[in-house]
């Protein structure tokens, strides 16, 4: 993975975290609590699923078993 790739997916979760939270506080004003908490868990979810994976890149890069390149 390069170092460029590794950055953009950064921000990919960073953007999924703030647009779950967007879309749950603007579901809350239309619908019940729970209909937005379904409606923005999967970004959140998809958020977390990318960060854990950047974070084993980078302790593999760390380690030196597979530098970013």
């Amino acid at each position: 993975m390069d170092r460029a790739r590794f950055v953009r997916l950064a921000f990919l979760a960073f953007a999924l975290g703030i647009a779950a939270f967007v879309v749950r506080g603007t579901t809350r004003l239309l619908a019940p609590y729970g209909v937005a908490v379904a409606l923005s868990a999967p970004l959140l979810f998809a958020a977390a699923a990318i960060l854990a994976g950047l974070v084993m890149v980078a302790a593999l890069d760390v380690t030196g078993i597979r530098p970013v390149e």
